[in-house]
């Protein structure tokens, strides 16, 4: 892709990303998050989560959609009572995403570097993008974290099944191995075997899908793109069991029928529509039980047992986290952040919205 690629400084991006999301009406509070984690999601070479995804997911979704109104500018989350001191229950009140899943993660910290655990149930949300991002940035910081959402819409057929009633819903962990590899372990996965997004990609290029990725409108599987009425679970009954996992926990925080999830014109009336969070951060510390042999200390056992999995031939396997890593020292190489042609020419058109010029010629290319 080089020559093809072109690098955009990190304050013109975050500019563009908060002026357009002041613009549909966001506070600064939520606008300076919303670009924070597009920034990131960039910087780490997620493609599919990046700023045009996250604009665009408000325009269908959110606040650009007046019948949904799956997020509302300027929304306050509402901390509701709790007898349990390391658990917090929040209404988002349909806030953005990112601003709710970073405060929330934020709020897990604290709770753990006091307790040794912390968790946020979120109900009444609005999707919140790339989970695999929030349990980085903990990791980071020295904690393992994790989170799981319940998709936007429910597109995938359970195990052995023919209608879509479970979302793609992922689930998110980040472990604290930076001083062990050099960067966080993330394991960040959607419970589907392919996304939504890939089945239109393979529309548009005319390509088929694997075998094991979708079914048609009778429940049969199908590798024409053009003919995908729902996703498979990856995996079959073990990714069913996995996004089925998003589902209860979400019915356990106050989440609604996940087949009218997004979907207000079929919802009976008094049913929610809107996804649930969950937020979990374990201390390191709590969990350790301290008989370390051979005077290992934990961040030293965890180095041992990384290398002893990698070794005995299989010194060339990937590590979950490891192409985010290096999509990282590639960001950090051009001192910027690097995005497509076509990625370049939709920038130019969401700043040229909010009255900010870039000319994609005077652009460095990677």
């Amino acid at each position: 892709m080089a020559g093809n690629e072109f690098i955009l400084p990190v304050a013109t991006h975050n500019a563009i990303i908060e002026a357009a999301y002041r613009k549909r009406g966001f506070t600064p509070e939520e606008a300076v998050p919303a670009a924070r984690f597009c920034q990131m999601a960039a910087w780490h070479g997620i493609k599919t989560h990046n700023g045009i995804k996250a604009l665009h997911l408000d325009d269908h979704l959110g606040s650009g959609n007046a019948k949904l109104r799956g997020c509302v500018p300027g929304a306050a989350i509402e901390k509701l009572p709790t007898r349990f001191k390391a658990a917090q229950r929040w209404n988002a009140n349909r806030k953005l995403g990112q601003a709710v899943a970073f405060d929330a993660m934020d709020t897990c910290i604290k709770l753990a570097d006091e307790y040794g655990v912390g968790i946020v149930s979120v109900d009444q949300a609005f999707h919140y993008l790339w989970g695999g991002g929030y349990v980085m940035d903990a990791a980071k910081k020295g904690y393992i974290a994790y989170t799981n959402c319940t998709a936007a819409m429910a597109e995938v057929v359970p195990f052995g099944g023919k209608f879509p009633t479970l979302g793609t819903n992922p689930h998110s962990w980040g472990f604290p191995t930076t001083d062990a590899i050099g960067y966080p372990i993330v394991i960040d996965w959607a419970t589907s075997t392919v996304a939504m997004g890939r089945v239109q990609q393979f529309v548009r290029e005319g390509k088929p899908l694997p075998p094991g990725s979708a079914v048609d409108k009778d429940g049969k599987e199908t590798t024409d793109p053009t003919k995908v009425a729902a996703l498979l679970p990856f995996g079959q009954h073990k990714g069913y069991g996995l996004s089925l996992i998003d589902e209860l926990v979400a019915a356990l925080i106050g989440g609604s029928l996940p087949t009218i999830r997004s979907r207000p014109e079929i919802a009976p009336a008094g049913e929610k529509t809107t996804p649930t969070f969950f937020f979990q951060v374990i201390h390191p510390e709590a969990m350790s039980c301290g008989a370390f042999v051979k005077g290992r200390n934990q961040s030293h056992n965890v180095k041992t047992v990384i290398q002893d999995i990698l070794g005995h031939g299989n010194e060339k396997c990937m590590l979950p986290g490891q192409l985010e890593h290096e999509a990282a020292l590639r960001s950090a190489k051009a001192d910027g952040l690097i995005f497509t042609e076509a990625e370049i020419a939709e920038f130019v058109k969401i700043a040229g919205e909010v009255g900010i010029k870039l000319d994609a010629a005077g652009l460095r290319r990677v």
